[in-house]
């Protein structure tokens, strides 16, 4: 039977540890435990703020706010989402349509088929990408992409015009279209880093049972490495879906700042909610800050809306991949 380590003054050393973790274990759950009621209060602050300040340009409204498409806070005093809601949801899934198989496949590249070198120069060059500044990619877009996408566009509506999405009368560089290829190459990179990083947590033994089976590096992808790492590219998926539901300055300088909602994302039109604000909140009325605040908070609410979404679609994809065990 084996005899318990005894320390100098006659205590156990195993209770002696165990003490140690205990007393470091309480203050830190505490720290932690603060840390998210701090954050809790901060969003709710953030949401009483943004409620006390709209209220009275909600009520000086002569429109529906839900409804109406026009914005004229600081003239006739009607004002509505409708249109600045259609174009930031519109503008954001595009660019998450376009954005994720591009983004989902480098990451597989660099984790499991470029050589140990070009892998770690790849994933700093993505790294390096994520942290450019948006309002970068709004000048490229306004300098180099929007007279570029003249040409497809064109292309697009008139093989493709049959299609309501590529219709439309007058086709421009300034579109919805060129507004979500921004937003596509902004949030590119962080879905891929984070892809990357799942994909390379995946466990060993998945795929060498995948290969011992005689499975292809593209079939062990597809069964071993795909399923883990679901969960991790739909919270980077989210994630990059509220940067682009949220983007100010780069879709600012490419949107041509109308209200209306259609469809032909080729058309010179489209708006978003974070572009309103930045565009008119140095000329706004009283009236009008209070309107674009309110508008601030239903984009507060469908981000928060969509986070929530996110978490319950990683928790339940958890039961179904290796990520749980």
């Amino acid at each position: 039977m084996a005899t318990p380590l005894r320390t100098r003054d006659g205590g156990s050393a195993l209770g002696r540890s165990a003490s140690r973790r205990s007393r470091g274990e309480v203050p830190f759950r505490y720290a932690s435990t603060g840390a998210g009621i701090l954050l809790l209060a901060i969003m709710a602050a953030i949401a009483v703020f943004l409620v006390v300040e709209a209220v009275p340009a909600l009520q000086a409204n002569k429109g529906s706010f839900f409804t109406t498409l026009t914005w004229e806070p600081n003239g006739t005093q009607s004002f509505g989402i409708a249109a600045l809601a259609f174009g930031t949801l519109v503008s954001a899934v595009l660019a998450l349509v376009m954005a994720v198989p591009v983004a989902v496949g480098v990451a597989l590249f660099i984790s499991h088929y470029a050589p140990r070198r070009m892998a770690g120069v790849l994933g700093y060059v993505i790294d390096l990408l994520a942290a450019v500044p948006s309002v970068v990619y709004g000048l490229w877009g306004i300098v180099f992409l929007v007279p570029f996408m003249q040409g497809p566009s064109e292309f697009l509506n008139t093989y493709l015009g049959f299609i309501p999405l590529f219709g439309g009368d007058v086709v421009a560089g300034r579109s919805m279209l060129t507004a979500s290829v921004v937003l596509a190459v902004m949030i590119l990179p962080i879905i891929a880093a984070i892809s990357r990083e799942v994909f390379l947590q995946v466990p060993r033994m998945h795929e060498e049972a995948a290969l011992a089976l005689g499975a292809t590096r593209w079939e062990v992808i597809r069964t071993a490495v795909l399923p883990f790492g679901r969960p991790g590219v739909i919270s980077a998926s989210m994630l990059g879906l509220g940067r682009a539901m949220g983007e100010t300055i780069a879709v600012a300088l490419i949107f041509p700042a109308t209200f209306g909602i259609s469809l032909e994302i080729l058309t010179p039109q489209g708006n978003s909610i974070a572009a309103n604000i930045a565009n008119g909140f140095g000329e706004a009325t009283p009236i009008g800050r209070g309107a674009l605040i309110a508008s601030g908070l239903v984009l507060f609410i469908i981000t928060l809306l969509v986070n929530t979404a996110a978490r319950m679609i990683v928790a339940r994809r958890k039961e179904f991949s290796g990520a749980a065990a």
